[in-house]
């Protein structure tokens, strides 16, 4: 019996060593087999890809600041954008592949009727002596809202199933109920919006804007404010704005308080998208507020696309909306656009892409190495990898690298309808006020700061440095002999160049602050920075600020702060220079100049942040605010820039420029500044990106094999020797056992 226990144990050792190298092999083969599963027909990216639906008709990109706001009637940030273009649909969207920029109707069935009133209602012809104007609007019959719960409703119709949900309810996302549903767009949701947009309660950012022009919002805003402060309840169906109104199923006008051109633009932002009443009803339930289940967190649209996961630590995701209507790619567009194969698609069936993943990327490194590999579809090109991506040309452009050029990837550029810029709290009394010292103070400062420099240092020369606050490419940015400021560059043989610091020397002189001496009082001229920049990079730009201000040798205190202690100071001009920036609501020089009109100053509550005040630059820009874009108008805007220029309220800074890589796979690409919208205009050929991936991606397998073979080669004699000492203990009988 102890014979066949001994050799019964040898057998089980036997056993064990053939099950690990069973398994050894297992792994190795396990590889193969669940990357094909993962991506059928590409056996090899799922081994290091982070996505798991390869071959799937999926875009992916990624964000790096999680979406606040996702209400149309409060998000106002960019990085919002990118997600509600994609599912709220105002009536106008801008021309996908036309420039200049041209609006077009989106759910309208065409471009809204102008109709000039006078101060008896009765219709006129002369815009300039118009009381009112009223645009009316009708919206295309049959478009359908996303499936959602808001809408569902009992078998009979009487009923909604999701409006009286109990307290004690546990629903924590919209995949929990049961039912989903959905109507038709109607232009009562259109008016609806616009009395949420004047509510307190949704705290719309541009409220007080609005309420300057549309007829009624104020009155609408003032009544809805007593009640929100008396917490009564509100529907907002019972209220009426008297400006705006439906006028049918499919239509509805609004009215806009004398001759304002620039409202219809307005008309394309996210602010005047629709919004169905069951929407407000639902998501204003106490049980769903408890586990945010909120209108921020879960918009409902007619959009292209829907958004089914909003998982900001990890990734969003964006559907294919299953009621989306019949939508077509455009038939033309700007000149060169059918030689860059932007106008294949003419005429096709949109959306192309079925789903879009935006993955959380902290970090701009890792991103890009994921984007070479081919595992992120689209990316911009950030200074760590700008000397990878871009090479310089002889004239001073841009264009691909080589190692791009090897990979087939394509470059898309443009400047930015944004302006970043150094301000002067015009009511500081050093640096700002109308005195002929001051203003001289800020032109010295104008000069001696070298935005060309700060451009090639910073921003790998991907900005274009700004003459003015109008950025290229909207009406009355000067590409002619005005274009250059006079006060900081001057044209030398063709080109821009900045005037020479001796300038700036000479009019500290007359200023009063000869080597950076306040004559007045014999002391060193000290300024203050206010900003929110921290970190590595933000040191090196503030070491670089304090050199520029210590070439007129002016001493630069830095006050750091958070973006928020930032906004007050600013908001209540207690800082002295500043930087930041605005970004082109609509492609209209107003949008620009209505940041110096004295009015708006931000103490004010408006949107001039340095407070400039000028009465011969406010006459002109009323005068100019309202006029369509001619030559009379470019007159008075010219004089305008002028007065800015001569004043300097601002260093003018620069406009950035993006540059933007897709992989070859990724068609239909075209920078839009003004439209968001684009995700359904994008085409996506996923065998070849298959194909690409699969090759760009092998795996070098000879290592795990190596270790494999030498696990194997140990194993061999060890298994030798083990059964040769089983072999010689059955063989030697064991000794006899003691019998007492």
């Amino acid at each position: 019996m102890q014979r066949n226990n001994v050799m019964g144990g040898g057998l089980f050792h036997r056993k064990s060593l053939g099950r690990a190298l069973w398994f050894a092999a297992t792994v190795v083969l396990t590889g193969f087999v669940s990357s094909s599963a993962a991506d059928p027909g590409n056996a090899w990216n799922a081994w290091n890809s982070p996505h798991f639906e390869g071959g799937a008709n999926t875009m992916y990109s990624s964000f790096s600041e999680r979406p606040k706001f996702l209400d149309p009637g409060r998000s106002y940030s960019s990085n919002e954008y990118v997600f509600l273009a994609q599912i709220y649909e105002p009536p106008l969207q801008y021309h996908y592949l036309k420039r200049p920029y041209q609006l077009t109707p989106l759910t309208v069935a065409r471009m809204p009727e102008v109709v000039f009133v006078d101060a008896d209602g009765r219709r006129i012809q002369d815009a300039g002596k118009a009381a009112h104007t009223i645009y009316r609007l009708e919206i295309k019959p049959g478009i359908l809202y996303q499936p959602h719960p808001a809408f569902a409703q009992s078998p009979d119709e009487r009923n909604f199933l999701y409006h009286d949900i109990p307290d004690t309810a546990n629903y924590r996302t919209l995949s929990a109920f049961e039912h989903h549903a959905t109507r038709e767009l109607t232009a009562a949701d259109y008016v609806y919006q616009m009395k949420r947009l004047a509510d307190p309660k949704t705290h719309c950012p541009i409220a007080r804007l609005l309420a300057t022009h549309i007829v009624g919002f104020a009155d609408l805003r003032e009544q809805l404010s007593k009640l929100r402060a008396a917490n009564a309840p509100v529907d907002l169906r019972a209220f009426d704005m008297e400006g705006v109104r439906a006028t049918g199923r499919y239509t509805y006008e609004i009215k806009v308080k004398r001759s304002y051109p620039q409202f219809i633009y307005w008309l394309a932002m996210p602010f005047f998208s629709p919004m169905p009443w069951e929407a407000d009803v639902f998501y204003d339930q106490q049980a769903l507020k408890k586990h945010n289940v909120v209108l921020n967190w879960y918009p409902i649209g007619t959009g292209a696309y829907m958004l089914t996961e909003n998982n900001p630590n990890l990734r969003m995701v964006l559907s294919r909306n299953p009621n989306y209507r019949k939508e077509y790619y455009p038939s033309e567009g700007a000149p060169g656009d059918a030689q860059k194969g932007l106008l294949v698609d003419a005429g096709k069936q949109i959306p192309f892409i079925n789903k879009a993943i935006f993955s959380l990327e902290k970090e701009n490194i890792p991103y890009w190495n994921k984007f070479l590999q081919g595992y992120y579809d689209v990316s911009g090109v950030s200074s760590d990898s700008f000397d990878q991506a871009l090479q310089v040309t002889a004239d001073g452009e841009f264009e691909l690298g080589q190692l791009m050029i090897n990979k087939g990837m394509r470059l898309a550029s443009v400047v930015q309808a944004t302006i970043i810029y150094i301000g002067f709290n015009m009511q500081d009394p050093v640096v700002g006020g109308d005195s002929e010292r001051a203003r001289k103070l800020r032109r010295a400062l104008s000069i001696a700061i070298d935005m060309e420099e700060f451009i090639s240092i910073f921003l790998n020369g991907r900005g274009v440095t700004a003459q003015g606050p109008i950025p290229p490419g909207i009406f009355g940015h000067d590409e002619g002999d005005n274009r250059v400021n006079p006060y900081t560059h001057f044209i030398h043989q063709g080109a821009i160049k900045r005037r020479p610091l001796s300038d700036a020397q000479r009019l500290m002189e007359e200023a009063g602050y000869a080597d950076g001496i306040d004559a007045k009082t014999g002391k060193p001229l000290v300024l203050y920075f206010d900003t929110t920049d921290a970190g590595p990079d933000a040191r090196s730009f503030l070491n670089w600020m304090r050199k520029q201000f210590a070439k007129l040798k002016i001493q630069l205190v830095i006050r750091n702060t958070d973006y928020n202690r930032f906004q007050q100071k600013v908001r209540q001009g207690n800082a002295q220079i500043f930087r930041w920036g605005w970004n082109a609501d609509y492609p209209d020089p107003e949008n620009f100049l209505f940041l110096f009109y004295g009015p708006n100053a931000k103490v004010r509550g408006g949107e001039n942040a340095t407070n400039y005040q000028n009465a011969q630059f406010d006459r002109l820009f009323k005068q100019s605010e309202t006029m369509a874009n001619s030559e009379e108008r470019l007159v008075l805007i010219d004089k305008a820039v002028e007065i800015l220029r001569r004043d300097a309220p601002w260093i003018w800074g620069f406009h950035p420029k993006s540059y933007s890589l897709h992989h070859a796979w990724l068609t239909n690409v075209k920078p839009n500044l003004m439209g968001r919208n684009s995700l359904m205009y994008r085409r996506i050929d996923v065998d070849q990106r298959s194909d690409t991936i699969t090759e760009w991606n092998q795996p070098t397998l000879w290592p795990l094999l190596f270790l494999l073979a030498a696990f194997v080669a140990l194993l061999i004699p060890a298994i030798y020797i083990h059964r040769k000492s089983r072999s010689r203990r059955a063989i030697d009988p064991a000794p006899p056992t003691p019998v007492s």
